[in-house]
């Protein structure tokens, strides 16, 4: 599919137009249109200690507007479609890895960009539902499959998907994702990817999930099978409630060859994630523990990677570790948070970064420390603000010795 770009005038204009009919006999093309926006305007500061270039300073605004409207008149055949552009304004000066755009500033990767982020057909049927386009795809916690919709503009899989719930407590999905467009300002790449996920929630104490994510995506090569289970659920104490999840995954050899090299990718690395939180009125202790597995680059491993995931929620908000290092990754955290009706929601995390094979003789990836705060904007219906920062420490392992520090402000409005 080539990339499809267009003024958020035009998507409006479009949009304007759906709710027109065409007929002599009630023949309805376009009907019960339901329309859908959101701005969220954000400054970011981000100093990185690891280069000699400047502070990044960045003011950008992301502006969407969506239209879902019934074709044909036939009851469940829906087309959806949303329009995103990503601008700059006044003072903005950052990397936002173009190859022009203020190289000599630290990185933000939010470039100046418009485009369809969601145009697909879609049929339900019951408690099965197919879509056929480019789709916005979140499974589970976004580890392995999700939009990056923390940067302004998101993540887009042109797919082939189906989902159903018929057995009560059962989900189901599947999908054939054939090319994507990243959140940079690039081409659509290739894809030759089957996406596979079950999920079944006995009670509330218990949810499991299994995956099996046949990747093969022409965007840094990567081919690999990741397949996995995950049990998570919510267990009553008194008047705590302790939530927990537990997952293991292993990446193996790609079932489907890359679309670069015509050739089937050969892997071997694991991934687990523990996590436990104590929960009462309004306030949350947490900890838990990430391993992706590393290599020496002589032990005939690979290290696990997840190119497709919201990896911003993951492993410190600086997003040190977008890439996984060769030796691995171990990251250790512990979270205290606090939430309640008009008094917003407070987190503040704290990790600790290891290699789980040395590089160099070393294995200290540094610490960081993350807090946020959010809250609706009191008076405007669907107005959220947002303060948040990242300090990162550095280690003894080359490539992450410096520090950096990342600090947002947000308003994010939706309608």
């Amino acid at each position: 599919m080539k990339k499809i770009t267009l003024s958020a005038v035009a998507v409006l204009s479009l949009a304007s137009g759906f709710t027109s009919t065409l007929s002599a006999d009630e023949f309805t093309l376009f009907s019960n249109p339901k329309f859908n926006g959101e701005v969220k305007a954000r400054y970011e500061n981000v100093d990185d200690q690891s280069n000699t270039v400047q502070q990044a300073n960045a003011y950008t605004v992301r502006t969407t507007l969506g239209l879902e409207t019934t074709l044909l008149g036939v009851n469940g055949l829906t087309m959806k479609l949303d329009g995103t552009t990503v601008q700059t304004i006044g003072g903005t000066k950052y990397n936002d890895l173009s190859p022009t755009k203020f190289t000599n500033y630290d990185v933000v990767a939010d470039p100046e960009q418009t485009r369809f982020t969601q145009a697909h057909l879609q049929y339900k049927y019951g408690a099965t539902t197919a879509k056929a386009g480019r789709q916005l795809i979140n499974l589970d916690a976004q580890r392995f499959i999700g939009s990056v919709d923390w940067r302004q503009m998101p993540q887009s899989l042109d797919a082939v998907s189906i989902s159903n719930t018929s057995i009560p407590g059962l989900n189901l999905y599947g999908a054939y994702v054939y090319s994507y467009e990243t959140i940079f300002d690039e081409r659509t790449y290739d894809s030759k990817s089957v996406i596979l996920n079950g999920s079944y929630k006995v009670n509330d104490m218990l949810k499991v999930t299994a995956y099996d994510y046949m990747l093969s995506l022409e965007r840094g090569a990567f081919a690999a099978d990741t397949y996995g289970v995950a049990l998570a659920g919510d267990v009553p104490a008194g008047p705590l409630k302790l939530s927990y999840h537990g997952e293991y995954a292993k990446q193996t050899d790609a079932t489907f060859a890359t679309t670069t090299t015509n050739i089937k990718t050969q892997n071997d690395a694991s991934y687990y994630n523990i996590e436990a939180t104590a929960s009462m009125m309004g306030i949350s202790l947490g900890a838990g523990q990430e391993l992706l597995s590393g290599t020496s680059g002589s032990d005939g491993k690979t290290k696990f990677q997840t190119p497709l995931a919201t990896l911003h929620k993951f492993n410190g908000t600086a997003d040190k570790f977008l890439v996984t290092p060769t030796g691995g990754l171990c990251d250790t955290h512990a979270t205290v948070g606090y939430g309640a009706a008009g008094l917003g929601k407070a987190l503040a995390t704290y990790h600790t970064f290891k290699t789980d094979v040395a590089m160099g003789g070393n294995s200290d990836l540094g610490s960081e420390f993350d807090i946020q705060y959010s809250n609706a904007i009191p008076g405007v219906k669907g107005l959220n603000g947002l303060l948040k920062a990242a300090f990162y420490d550095g280690g003894n392992v080359t490539g992450y010795t410096s520090d950096k520090d990342v600090f947002w402000i947000e308003l994010d409005y939706k309608f």
